[in-house]
């Protein structure tokens, strides 16, 4: 009997001849709509290109990080100054062969395949060939930021911008001709943090200085957010995004709201329940923002963040020391979408959580506040952050098909600072054929190709390229 088995072949996660005609004839074929990403927008408009592979490949991703941590690497040898590109890179390449059954060891492989055409399983012995090949493909311009948005087809990208940001490099990519279009997403976690003066009063200083609007009071923090909001959507933007443990459970006036501004402008961090009570109130205003304007509402709930405080202070956050919490999540999420449903205020929603706990409880409530309006206007999300593995987007997958519908979702996002992580499509994608091709194959799909297929390309591209209002660019 011969064990010889090929990694990662041609039908990776296509079990059945109709998933890989789904994948191959359909779902590879769909360009790539980029709706939430954390790449950088100065790369972009700098059509960057990365010195080496560690550069491109270990910097700023916090999943290798946890993972060479795991396996006992140094901490030098991962974020630290004192070692080399080449030494921070021979780390990983040692550490891949024990990633096995960790996404991580399927991506890396998929990555070094699909960008750098390097067909070799990544380990110490193969690490000076990998090193050599991979930094001259690099230097080409197939590799550079736009080459690689080009090459994958991307057609609009949605980075994450605080709204005091000036977005220059925004409208410097509007201007270079690149064919993507790269979209601002307005996240205003600073706006929020009044139990932090330290934080919250120099961000509205620049918010001042940003928007126009000196903000020295609750109604000319609101004015300056809404003159932002404008900004944005005049460059294109239509997303929000906040990423919360949890939603405030209580509900809070404009009074009550300015009484907290006013402490923490003066310097008094709010309390606990003051927090909750002004992050209510901001949420439920910026909520109304986004449905005047037609805009998309992205809710990422249930990150337990910087729990490592040695690593917080010497690298800051995202270092990868975050973790799935366990809050509560319903009643408070219930009464936040109930708010700005009352008076026909509640705009698009996407629902990600983090703890798969949550999945169906997510997935109910967004089919609590479907209006006919929009197919699919409030979104279960897809697996997000700790769940955008094989595992997790099954979970996912089957709990929006058991309580929703699953021919209305917006698909697949990348969630990355990484330009190489758009793989993670092609796994999703796989993913998604071998389900649908599985249920085929048990009599739980009808055999009918057109249907099937138009629900692949749906849900790859489709449906998001409908549902956010975005020009998309032609590749």
């Amino acid at each position: 009997m011969s064990l010889s088995q090929p990694f990662l072949p041609d039908d990776f996660l296509l079990p059945n001849p109709w998933a890989r005609r789904l994948y191959f004839e359909h779902a590879a074929k769909q360009p790539i709509f980029d709706y939430h990403c954390h790449l950088p927008p100065d790369q972009i408009a700098g059509n960057w290109q990365f010195a080496n592979l560690t550069q491109i490949w270990l910097g700023g991703d916090h999943y290798k990080w946890r993972a060479l941590r795991a396996a006992g690497v140094p901490e030098d040898l991962i974020t630290g100054t004192a070692s080399s590109d080449y030494d921070k890179f021979l780390a990983f390449a040692r550490t891949v062969p024990a990633l096995v059954r960790n996404p991580l060891h399927h991506w890396s492989h998929l990555e070094l395949r699909r960008y750098f055409g390097i067909d070799l399983l990544i380990n110490e012995a193969n690490a000076p060939r990998i090193w050599e090949e991979a930094n001259a493909r690099l230097a080409t311009p197939a590799l550079t930021t736009h080459g690689i948005l080009t090459s994958n087809r991307v057609t609009v990208v949605c980075t994450t911008d605080d709204p005091a940001d000036t977005l220059e490099h925004h409208q410097a990519i509007a201007r270079s001709g690149l064919a993507t279009r790269v979209y601002p997403t307005f996240r205003p976690d600073k706006a929020l943090a009044v139990n932090a003066p330290a934080v919250f009063n120099p961000w509205c200083d620049l918010l001042s200085e940003r928007s126009g609007v000196e903000v020295r009071n609750l109604p000319t923090l609101l004015e300056a957010l809404d003159r932002r909001h404008a900004f944005f959507h005049s460059l294109g933007g239509r997303l929000s995004d906040h990423g919360l443990e949890t939603l405030p459970d209580v509900e809070c006036t404009a009074r009550e709201a300015s009484v907290i501004f006013d402490q923490a402008r003066a310097g008094t961090a709010a309390t606990p329940e003051q927090t909750a009570k002004f992050v209510w109130f901001l949420l439920v205003h910026l909520g109304r923002l986004d449905a005047a304007r037609g805009w998309t509402k992205q809710l990422h709930l249930g990150a337990l963040r910087n729990t490592n405080s040695r690593l917080l202070r010497r690298l800051g956050s995202d270092a990868g020391v975050d973790s799935i919490g366990d809050f509560p999540q319903t009643r408070a999420l219930a009464r936040y979408l109930d708010t700005l449903d009352r008076d026909d205020r509640l705009p698009r929603i996407i629902l990600y959580n983090l703890n798969p706990a949550d999945n169906y409880a997510f997935a109910t409530m967004a089919g609590n506040f479907q209006d006919g309006s929009i197919p699919g206007k409030l979104q279960f999300g897809s697996g997000w952050w700790f769940l955008d593995q094989k595992e997790a987007m099954e979970w996912q997958i089957n709990a929006l098909s058991q309580l929703g519908l699953l021919s209305r979702f917006v698909g697949m996002l990348t969630d990355s600072r990484s330009f190489l992580s758009y793989v993670r499509h092609e796994y999703f994608r796989r993913l998604l054929c071998g389900m649908i091709g599985t249920d085929i194959q048990a009599g739980l799909i009808p055999a009918d190709e057109a249907a099937v297929a138009k629900l692949v390309r749906d849900i790859c591209y489709d449906n998001a390229a409908g549902y956010f209002g975005l020009q998309a660019g032609k590749l």
